[in-house]
């Protein structure tokens, strides 16, 4: 990556982080799993206030956030306090997420500097859209995206980051600023990066690895509609010819398939993305995870028993080699 020039930081900037390690007032939309996870693993490493919004949440919801050391809050008080908002929710809900702040910092009547971090599978043009929402205001637009699964004690996932060239100080503070509170940030910079770049990793991520999962699932589903014995000779076939196919199924399927749901609205979003290559494939691809996610246990159970006799397969195989 070319080496590019940064601005100096503005006095908010500076003046809220500069020196020993403070903790600004943060807040994380919405609590869900990645979210928790996400400020739990902030709380961990020395952040202060981390405020979230609860309003018609469910129970478990509620005592998650609270697991996670999260703090209720109007979306007007989150707007008045917070210096960072981090959105991590579904694709679908992430245009109507930066719609909701903008709306309460207007209503505030707010004029103070804000960052809103989109941390969502959308597209790039989705996210270009976004940042003409806040243009024009005191909230400054980050691309951003989460690769992998939610933080443990063990894993911390990658979540890419990108933003306008004029808002490179924003953007280098938010950096240091979250890498301090335990994340794994890492910002995009360079010739041409800007808004939807950081998208863009995600869309070509995801159409690999979750286009991945998608074309597993719908072959085995086509096999064994065929028969039984149909799905059972793929498997054979599979692991005669393409033995690290199948390690990569087992690893991926279990973990992935009841999270299919989510995945509909992520493939539609790499549709767009891919719109001058080939969208139809993951217009397919998203067809099928919402069948997965809509039919009941019956596609489930198919295509965990394929994932668990691979599992069984290649377990046997390396102890017979022993």
């Amino acid at each position: 990556m070319s080496h590019i020039v940064l601005s100096p930081p503005s006095t908010f900037f500076h003046f809220q982080f500069m020196g020993s390690k403070t903790s600004p007032i943060l807040a994380l939309l919405a609590p869900g799993a990645m979210g928790a996870a996400i400020a739990t693993r902030l709380s961990a490493s020395g952040a202060g206030l981390i405020l979230t919004n609860l309003d018609g949440r469910s129970e478990p919801t509620i005592q998650r956030a609270r697991a996670s050391n999260m703090q209720h809050a109007s979306y007007t008080e989150i707007v008045e306090r917070a210096s960072y908002i981090y959105s991590v929710v579904p694709p679908k809900d992430a245009f109507a997420v930066a719609q909701m702040i903008l709306s309460a910092y207007k209503a505030a009547g707010s004029q103070r500097p804000l960052v809103f971090v989109d941390c969502n599978a959308v597209n790039p043009e989705s996210m270009k859209s976004m940042a003409t929402l806040f243009r024009g205001t005191g909230i400054i637009l980050i691309d951003g995206v989460i690769i992998g699964t939610p933080p443990t004690p063990s894993f911390n996932p990658g979540i890419y980051v990108s933003a306008d060239p004029k808002d490179v100080a924003a953007l280098d503070e938010f950096t240091r600023m979250s890498n301090e509170f335990g994340l794994n940030v890492i910002p995009l910079k360079g010739e041409g990066a800007g808004i939807g770049d950081a998208s863009a990793v995600k869309m070509s991520h995801s159409g690999i690895v979750k286009g991945t999962i998608g074309l597993f699932t719908t072959m085995i589903l086509a096999a064994n509609a065929a028969s039984p014995s149909t799905a059972d000779g793929l498997l054979h076939a599979l692991n005669l010819s393409q033995p690290a196919l199948v390690d990569l199924l087992v690893r991926l399927l279990p973990e992935a398939l009841p999270k299919s749901y989510r995945f509909v609205g992520e493939m539609e979003e790499v549709g767009g993305f891919a719109a001058g290559t080939n969208a139809n494939t993951f217009d397919g691809l998203a067809k099928i995870f919402a069948r997965v996610a809509q039919g009941g246990d019956s596609d489930l159970d198919v295509l965990l028993k394929f994932a668990q006799q691979a599992k069984e397969t290649r377990e046997s195989e390396s102890a017979s080699r022993v």
